[in-house]
């Protein structure tokens, strides 16, 4: 049951941002809430579970997205250590802000922690991109998901599979709002400028003719074979072909403690992107291989083929109605699949279902949907 706003006129909304997987949820959301002046009152809270520059503050200037409100500044640690962490520094900002309702986005660590912290509270929980499933607990990931979602009052999801996995979960329908994918707001309305970032020609890169790689997951850069495998057919592929590899800092670590010897060739490790260049390389890319979720979700939109090293998916839809194929994190199976892939692309389809650049403006609708009947609802006790 959706309980009334605090405040007679206005909903007050706290938005949760932790990692740079977030801050494109969040951006579109807050600016559609920010178009209807009356209504809401919005507090940014950023966990601190990303800080650096490239991975955390280009994303406010790029995306327009205002000042945090909240700045956590938890850093990184064990999962424990980091989700305790947030919880501890999130609860004095909530008891603080006091909003009708918090919304988390994504699995991050930080989505389940304030997720949670709301939930003791009595403050209602609204998650954004619900009812994803990989059905492989070993991920942390699925773990975020899973609790998120059963404590959440309100389930935004991105694609039909969700609806369904929650259903099955047990999750009342009345809780679920089929909206559609939020990040590809981001993605559509930022595709024009990045298109015209300089980073494509200063780096003598042209459509087509480069392969775009991302691995962040445990499984493939905290095991040191399962590296080495991915690394050597990235080698392998750089004979032929451009590579760029922007790594993430974790990656870096592992790869340098790994001893594994990168020669001179066309694979270049860079610093990580601003959310722009990496959106006008990958636009641009012949393939993309990664262990991402998002990627997974750009390129389908993009129509850039994508490989994914991993043996499952909480995205399905990616493969059923988009661009991306699975592969095991062994060299040959990489090498086979990229190759097939660079010589028959895959045919680009119509996007898959609601991921049309609205969602932002979906959910709002709902938020004022509720705002308005409880407003209604509330009338007569605010003109007293």
């Amino acid at each position: 049951m959706i309980r009334p706003a605090a405040f007679c006129s206005i909903m007050k909304l706290l938005f949760v941002a932790g990692a740079r997987p977030n801050f494109p949820k969040v951006a579109p959301l807050m600016a559609e809430l920010a178009r209807r002046p009356g209504r809401f009152e919005q507090v940014l809270v950023h966990t601190g579970q990303h800080y650096d520059y490239n991975m955390s503050q280009v994303f406010f200037e790029q995306l327009e997205m205002p000042a945090p409100d909240e700045f956590l500044n938890v850093g990184s640690g064990s999962h424990a250590a980091q989700t305790a962490a947030v919880m501890t520094a999130f609860e004095p900002a909530l008891l603080k802000h006091r909003p009708d309702w918090v919304v988390v986005v994504g699995d991050v660590n930080s989505t389940v922690a304030c997720a949670l912290v709301a939930a003791k509270l009595g403050i209602q929980v609204a998650h954004v991109e619900a009812g994803l499933r990989s059905r492989d607990r070993s991920m942390p990931e699925e773990i975020n998901r899973l609790l998120t979602d059963q404590i959440s009052d309100a389930l935004f999801t991105p694609s039909r599979d969700g609806d369904e996995n929650l259903l099955r979960e047990g999750v009342a329908p009345a809780q679920i709002h089929f909206v559609g994918n939020v990040m590809i707001d981001t993605l559509a309305r930022m595709l024009p400028l990045a298109r015209e970032r300089p980073i494509l020609s200063e780096a003598g890169l042209s459509a087509r003719d480069h392969l775009l790689v991302t691995l962040h997951r445990p499984s493939n850069v905290d095991d040191p074979a399962a590296l080495r495998e991915i690394l050597n057919a990235l080698v392998e592929l750089a004979r032929e072909r451009r590579v760029l590899f922007p790594v993430h800092p974790r990656t870096r670590a592992r790869i340098q403690n790994s001893g594994i010897a990168l020669p001179g060739t066309a694979l270049q490790l860079i610093e990580p992107l601003g959310y722009l260049d990496f959106l006008a390389v990958m636009s641009t890319a012949a393939v993309v291989l990664t262990d991402s979720g998002g990627v997974q979700e750009e390129t389908t939109w993009l129509g850039v083929p994508c490989v994914t090293a991993r043996p499952n998916t909480e995205r399905p839809i990616t493969i059923t109605q988009g661009t991306n194929r699975l592969v095991a994190s062994r060299s040959g199976e990489i090498l086979r699949a990229l190759e097939a892939v660079l010589r028959a692309p895959p045919a680009r389809g119509a996007p898959p279902e609601l991921w049309d650049g609205r969602t932002a403006v979906r959910i709002a609708d709902i938020f004022e949907r509720w705002g308005t009947k409880d407003r209604a609802s509330t009338g007569a006790a605010c003109a007293r």
